[in-house]
């Protein structure tokens, strides 16, 4: 379940939540990691934005649905996802625990670009 905390202009979410609704579909997922950690193993059909270049690839970012960022553990995705905020979007959620959490309970992974 969504927890949204004050202050903070996004919502945390575990990885079971973040496969849920990625599962359910029309989600946007932005994997914050330099890009060779995202070529080494990333959640399928993320898009790799690395977290302090969010605001120069604002036109890369959904604007008409719900956008889970991810990260190695959780905390450049909550960057990403405050840089979002600046940019007016709302919809938004920060993957708690990241890769890491989402490594181990088993969920896919795909390689490459």
């Amino acid at each position: 379940m969504a927890e949204k905390r004050p202050g903070e202009p996004f919502s945390r979410i575990d990885v079971h939540e973040a496969k849920r609704m990625i599962d359910a579909g029309n989600v946007q997922v932005i994997d914050s990691r330099e890009p060779h950690e995202h070529e080494d193993g990333h959640v399928p059909g993320s898009l790799q934005i690395q977290h302090m270049a969010t605001l120069v690839h604002a036109d890369k970012l959904a604007k008409d649905r719900p956008i889970l960022f991810i990260c190695k553990s959780g905390a450049r995705s909550a960057v990403a996802a405050e840089f979002a905020a600046a940019l007016g979007l709302t919809d938004l959620y920060n993957v708690e625990g990241g890769h890491d959490a989402w490594v181990k309970a088993g969920y896919p992974m795909e390689s490459g670009r």
